[in-house]
């Protein structure tokens, strides 16, 4: 019965995402909330078997979060250039480093390699790299979930202002569900795992060149 038990708890853990990736920080941030998100996301991935794909930085949030992964027996893929490698990477890297010229093929990369997206608190690379995403899946390039771990509502300005862009006619409703936002990263990895994409676009997308082949009615 014992056996049966663990079985079936293991079947409720298993994920229907192989790999996240995580867009975060490279500093640890004021908050040790902040930190504690990335260790409990990082756990979170553990716990549900997904291995971690995210920007190579062995410092900042990006850092514990690689470790937890990393620690809990998951594989950890970090893209990143040569450019960023002296100020993001320290002996302390874990996993797979992937090296690639610019920061454009570093965001292509990570997308290609990801069945979905989190954001964890962050600057502007990151709110940049959570936008392009968000904005793929708006023009069709992808339609994997996107999520905002939201700690101590970090992101409630920019969800604000989606839904302001919304009332004023810029974002569509649909495409404001594109976005999944929760506080703790249990909540959020449960949120995305019954995500169900409420938004679709008539644009046909070339998946080698990103290019739309024709608008279809």
């Amino acid at each position: 019965m014992e056996v049966e038990r663990v079985k079936e708890e293991e079947e409720e853990e298993r994920s229907r995402f192989k790999r996240i990736c995580v867009f975060c920080g490279s500093q640890p941030g004021k908050k040790a909330s902040y930190q504690q998100a990335a260790v409990d996301l990082g756990n979170e991935l553990v716990k549900s078997g997904i291995d971690l794909v995210y920007g190579g930085g062995s410092i900042g949030l990006m850092g514990l979060l690689s470790h937890a992964v990393h620690d809990g027996g998951r594989h950890v893929l970090g893209v990143t250039t040569r450019s960023l490698m002296p100020s993001e990477l320290t002996d302390h890297a874990v996993g797979e480093v992937l090296t690639v010229t610019d920061l454009h093929a570093r965001k292509a990369e990570m997308a290609r390699r990801a069945d979905a997206f989190i954001a964890l608190p962050g600057g502007y690379e990151t709110l940049e790299e959570l936008l392009e995403v968000i904005t793929w899946a708006q023009l069709g390039i992808h339609k994997k979930p996107v999520g905002l771990l939201n700690v101590e509502g970090f992101y409630d300005s920019l969800l604000l202002f989606i839904d302001m862009a919304v009332d004023e006619g810029f974002i569509s409703e649909a495409a404001q569900h594109i976005i999944v936002s929760a506080p703790s990263a249990k909540e959020l990895i449960r949120k995305l795992e019954d995500y169900t994409r409420k938004y679709e676009i008539n644009l046909v997308w070339d998946p080698d060149n990103q290019q739309p082949l024709e608008l279809t009615v």
